[in-house]
């Protein structure tokens, strides 16, 4: 069927739309590019010298590949070069009332069976369909930036799409080798209502003065994800993040995509990201990054206050470092368990006192508010004086644990999102003492973490983003708008992440899902942090998503 779809049109010629023609003219498809006029004609041609020059200068395409490419290419300012298009894609600026501009012109020129396709990443096909005489020959095709890197393309139909346009588009897109993934006419699709709402939440968080921009971005880059949120925002642009945030807002009115101020605020004062040099960050100089922490110099001396695979973690990290590290276990048995883990090198046993010398003492335990408590309270008595006390409760407010103890001042939350990994989230408390959190971060750093700074509330940085993220792909899942292979492709070959949603879910354990959400909603009273019937069903059988 794709050899049916030969010639095809590319109304648009911005980065995307520059793009698309060339993953086109790649599959051996001759396109023909329109631009509203002869300037922004040259900069689409520019788009595509610089696309195919980069390919070329990185080994990817010769030189005679590349002129073979920019020769299926046929650019001009009329629409008339349309006319014997098999399949035309509209590629222009994402505003509802351009689109349908666009499709009226399409209708008049093109033949009447050509199909019609629109690139928009959330704006409604059936509203855009709406403004043809043909909307049955109306379809969304919505790749992915950069287009000639990124895998996936949504194919989207309306209520009234013909089966024939729809099948004529799939096959195209497979021919191209990107991965299709079809579903209904909603408001941002899979990747983008996912993505979004995400986003918006950090967005949000940055200006609530949650955590520093720097630390936000290190904080996500931590589980894998390519860039950090306000990052993937300013290279996105701030207008088109608030537009798809509006249009899913409109659409849904959930909160999660109701637009943070600051992005309506930096798009109104034209800091649009990367394309204008500054949006969340300045790009008139160096290429921005992480503020770094404190100078290494000599590692602390740590106590662990627990025997479980966290604890055993912070043991392993603390003695890789060349930290003196003792633990102590509930129990000989622990202690033997500890010991087999880590080795005989390490000092410990079962009585607390062994960390009275202590610079760092980390409680590793359970899970369990008033077990983690009763031993901060019990390591309060034996600790020295000026030493940093490090409780490790995800789910429970920092300074609820802190004031089990005489001094909560010098207690701060320690959160390790893979205990393996290289980020620390440090959580100060409204009575924590400046000086012990600035110690905590070097002490941090002088054990090879990367300390990222976060106020005290439920999720701290990396679940209160993720976990959200999760459940509401669950709620998508469970709304019979995609299955849970499409949504963890959408995400994975969509925007680059290193696993999808659903599988992600299955990783990190549906009980902790569950438990993040609980603590983020009796804290916030969001209807959104309400766990998704389907994840708390699950989680109460004992099952997993797959």
């Amino acid at each position: 069927m794709s050899a049916a779809v030969s010639r095809v049109g590319v109304v648009g010629l911005g980065t995307m739309g520059a793009g698309i023609a060339e993953v086109l003219a790649r599959g051996g498809h001759s396109v023909v590019g329109v631009e509203v006029n002869n300037d922004a004609l040259q900069r689409g041609r520019d788009n595509l010298e610089r696309s195919t020059g980069r390919a070329v200068r990185r080994g990817r395409l010769s030189e005679e590949d590349k002129a073979a490419i920019l020769g299926r290419i046929e650019l001009g300012t009329s629409f008339a070069g349309l006319a014997e298009c098999d399949l035309v894609i509209e590629a222009v600026p994402e505003r509802l009332d351009l689109k349908r501009r666009v499709f009226e012109e399409l209708d008049t020129v093109c033949r009447p069976d050509a199909v019609l396709a629109t690139n928009t990443s959330s704006l409604s096909v059936t509203e855009i369909a709406a403004a043809t005489g043909r909307p049955e020959q109306i379809v969304g095709v919505h790749f992915f930036n950069p287009a000639p890197v990124m895998k996936l393309v949504e194919v989207i139909h309306t209520v009234l799409t013909r089966p024939e346009a729809l099948t004529a588009v799939e096959e195209l897109v497979g021919s191209l080798g990107k991965v299709a993934v079809t579903v209904g006419d909603r408001a941002g699709f899979i990747a983008n209502r996912l993505l979004f709402g995400y986003l918006n939440q950090a967005a949000g968080m940055y200006e609530a003065g949650y955590a520093t921009r720097e630390d936000l971005d290190a904080a996500m880059t931590s589980t894998g994800l390519p860039m950090g949120p306000l990052t993937l925002m300013d290279l996105i642009g701030l207008d088109v993040s608030l537009e798809v945030c509006e249009a899913i807002y409109r659409e849904t009115r959930d909160r999660r995509h109701a637009p943070a101020p600051i992005l309506r605020r930096l798009v109104t004062a034209g800091l649009l990201g990367r394309k204008t040099g500054r949006g969340f960050y300045t790009y008139d100089g160096p290429e921005q990054v992480a503020e770094p922490g404190t100078e290494p110099g000599a590692a602390p001396s740590v106590g662990v206050a627990g025997s479980g695979p966290l604890a055993v973690a912070v043991i392993q990290a603390a003695e890789r470092a060349g930290a003196d590290v003792r633990f102590v276990a509930g129990d000989d048995d622990k202690a033997r368990a500890v010991r087999d883990a880590v080795g005989e090198g390490v000092t410990g046993g079962t009585d607390l006192s062994l960390l009275a010398d202590r610079d760092l003492i980390v409680e590793a335990v359970a899970e369990d508010v008033a077990v983690k408590r009763s031993l901060l309270a019990a390591v309060d008595d034996v600790a020295r004086k000026g030493a940093v006390l490090a409780t490790t409760g995800a789910t429970v407010p920092v300074i609820e644990l802190a004031m089990a103890t005489d001094r909560p001042q010098d207690v701060v939350g320690l959160h390790l999102p893979d205990p393996e990994g290289g980020l620390a989230e440090l959580v100060s408390t409204v009575v924590t003492d400046p000086e012990i959190a600035e110690r905590a971060a070097a002490y941090l750093t002088r054990l090879g973490k990367r300390p990222v700074r976060s106020a005290d509330r439920a999720g701290f940085i990396v679940d209160a983003l993720r976990v959200p993220y999760l459940n509401d792909a669950v709620r998508m899942l469970e709304s019979g708008y995609a299955d849970a292979d499409a949504i963890d492709a959408a995400m994975t070959h969509g925007c680059g992440y290193p696993i999808g949603p659903i599988a992600d879910l299955d990783r990190i354990g549906l009980d902790r899902a569950v438990e993040v959400l609980r603590a983020l909603y009796t804290e916030y009273r969001d209807p959104a942090f309400a766990p998704a019937p389907l994840l708390d069903r699950l989680r109460t059988a004992g099952a997993t998503f797959r």
